[in-house]
């Protein structure tokens, strides 16, 4: 015999005789298993999204019986009670039985009751009075209906509890209903802003979320906007309900119109007026329809662009990893301009770092971004020599679907939306072709780029970071850059200086490098001769800093056994050292770098006569910090 056409005597005799199996006793009061406060915690996470799609239902249907003497009970799919709510003397009542979150209410744990039974025949089911197992339960009249996912199979079930006097087959028809209601939220939980029961609820659910959303009516007419679109839009919680979304949505016709059609935009780049001018998100519209199918509006969500891309940037490794910290040098040149650079660090205006390849310009332009209010934006950098011609443009500015062949779907965003609230480094500007830096002029006076294929202008908030190892006056004089463009891009200047040019760091450099390689390489760190070291802080160094951590990252993984000749080195020639089992002599003693700095130092005097000067002149320090060197190693 089917279950749903089975008498109400045969369920409850069925019952019973489970209950008794079981081993409950008649005079049993409390539920047998209730959860710790831990176990609780961890069931009430488990059946989160069960609890958030019932509790507005179960509120509503409180609505209809508040002040009649019933409680309200959701539980899991096996009974344990996960929400109860209702009149505060029937709560206090179901309390004095331990009817309370985290009680087991199946069949096992208390007997014959509507919402055990509900779930042991997998039927709506109404227990009155003595239909309960356990006499305490004979003054209750309960109604329980099972809940089921869109597989079919019980999640829960909603419980209607109160004196055995208030018994009615409406209720459980109640009961019913309300699991029908939280049956089809629960197959539209993607959905969940359709077809809501009440405007109530609505704002609630929207108001949790990290989405700015809005409901529109079918004229265009914003009906609720929850608290992220306030935010979003700059304006204060309440006021855009009841305004046109025209006003905000230039393409509010188009959207409507799309909608109407019951198409669901995904995705889509769009432009929305704030209350602090026109910024760029990234949006999605669901059609809201009526019993009769008929489209009555829609409900659009959105993000800020800039959030969209922040993530993009955090996972593709558009970040600077750089702070002034990592800038190792003690010269006056470059303590002078890591003190200037932190200064202009918050500026908007944009800064040309010019130097020898080598000499860390995006270095000091990440630090420069991360000392800023911008640091928690994207650092993007783009090297202008290394892409073609031909691409530069779409890379800077992106490009519209279809704006050539092998663009992708939908389009794709360039270096400036991605940079967008963040900052955007041009390296090797120097190598940008002359058509190109007169768009990029274009887009740094106005604020506002147009991607390629596309008509549309889009805002940026982008600050400007350029660097180039080209002598950039010389390029105007020879028609290879524009002076507009320099001059716009040099409001604030950065010269760095050539690794030669600040000897003095030299030995910083190469203690830095041996640490920073021998933990990459995971070897042990190797020593420096005497000789070796006077070699690499007198050699120039053409490729400056670069080269010097490439030749440091070739001794380190060859143990120390690398030769360096000077005159042989541009040309990458080195030689491996043979290992010996004789003692190291005096010419070639492995010197820690305090004592090779003491000895180059002792050297340089020796071959100056002891004049201070020179002596300064040939290491390539000042006079200042030749004085502060001498005074440490105790050099008279």
């Amino acid at each position: 015999m089917a279950r749903k056409s089975r008498k109400q005597e045969e369920i409850i005799q069925d019952s019973h005789e489970r209950s008794r199996k079981y081993g409950v006793t008649r005079d049993r009061q409390f539920p047998e298993l209730l959860l710790s406060e831990s176990e609780k915690e961890e069931l009430l996470i488990e059946n989160h999204d069960l609890i958030m799609v019932a509790r507005p239902f179960l509120e509503t249907l409180y609505n209809f019986l508040e002040g009649s003497g019933f409680i309200i009970v959701l539980t899991d799919k096996n009974g344990c009670i996960l929400h109860l709510t209702g009149d505060p003397d029937t709560v206090e009542a179901a309390a004095g039985l331990n009817m309370v979150v985290g009680a087991f209410m199946n069949e096992s744990s208390i007997g014959t009751n509507a919402m055990g039974t509900a779930i042991s025949e997998d039927s709506p089911v109404q227990v009155s009075a003595s239909e309960h197992f356990i006499t305490a339960y004979h003054r209750w009249t309960c109604s329980a209906a099972p809940i089921h996912d869109d597989t079919g199979h019980i999640v829960g079930t909603v419980n209607l509890t109160g004196g055995r006097e208030l018994v009615h087959p409406h209720t459980l028809g109640l009961v019913v209903a309300a699991v029908a209601a939280i049956e089809n939220q629960l197959r539209n939980l993607k959905n969940e802003f359709l077809l809501k029961e009440s405007a109530r609820y609505l704002g609630q659910v929207m108001d949790s979320l990290s989405l700015a959303v809005m409901s529109v009516d079918e004229n265009g007419i914003i009906a609720s906007a929850n608290k992220m679109a306030h935010k979003a839009l700059k304006y204060p919680n309440g006021e855009l309900a009841g305004k046109a979304l025209n006003k905000y949505l230039p393409e509010c016709r188009k959207l409507m119109r799309s909608v109407q059609e019951s198409k669901i935009i995904l995705d889509e780049d769009t432009q929305i007026l704030t209350a602090s001018g026109v910024e760029s998100f990234s949006l999605n519209a669901y059609p809201i329809t009526g019993s009769d199918g008929k489209v009555e509006g829609m409900v659009i969500s959105f993000r800020e662009m800039k959030r969209v891309y922040n993530t993009i940037n955090k996972y593709t490794g558009m970040q600077a990893r750089y702070t002034f910290e990592d800038m190792i040098g003690e010269s006056d040149e470059m303590k002078r301009i890591a003190e200037y650079a932190k200064t202009v660090a918050d500026s908007p205006s944009t800064i040309l770092i010019t130097g020898e390849s080598g000499t860390g310009k995006e270095v000091i332009a990440q630090a420069i971004h991360n000392y800023s209010s911008r640091a928690g934006s994207g650092f993007v950098a783009l090297n202008c020599g290394a892409i073609p011609a031909t691409l530069i443009e779409s890379e800077l500015f992106g490009y519209d679907e279809g704006a050539f062949t092998g663009a992708f779907k939908g389009g794709r965003p360039g270096k400036f939306e991605l940079a967008n609230g963040g900052t955007l480094f041009l390296d090797e500007i120097g190598e940008m072709p002359l058509d190109m830096q007169v768009k990029l002029l274009r887009a740094l006076q106005e604020g506002v780029i147009t991607r390629v294929g596309g008509s549309k202008q889009i805002p940026v908030d982008v600050r400007i970071i350029a660097a180039t190892n080209k002598n950039v006056k010389q390029e105007i004089e020879s028609g290879k850059f524009r002076s507009d463009l320099y001059y716009r891009l040099s409001v604030i200047p950065i010269h760095l200086p050539a690794l030669h040019e600040r000897k003095e760091d030299i030995p910083l450099l190469i203690s830095y490098f041996l640490n920073l390689k021998s933990l990459k390489l995971r070897k042990a760190t190797p020593e420096i001769s005497k000789d070796l070291f006077v070699k690499l802080t007198n050699y120039n160094w053409p490729g400056n800093i670069r080269e010097l951590e490439n030749f440091i990252e070739k001794y380190v993984n060859l143990g120390g056994n690398l030769s360096f000749d000077p005159e042989s080195f541009t040309e990458t020639r080195v030689e491996m050292v043979q290992k010996t089992d004789e003692p190291f002599s005096s010419e070639n003693q492995v010197l820690n770098l305090a004592e090779a700095e003491k000895y180059a130092i002792l050297a340089a005097l020796e071959a100056t006569g002891r004049n201070i000067s020179h002596t300064a002149r040939l290491l390539g320090i000042s006079r200042n910090a030749l004085y502060e060197k001498m005074k440490r190693h105790e050099i008279s």
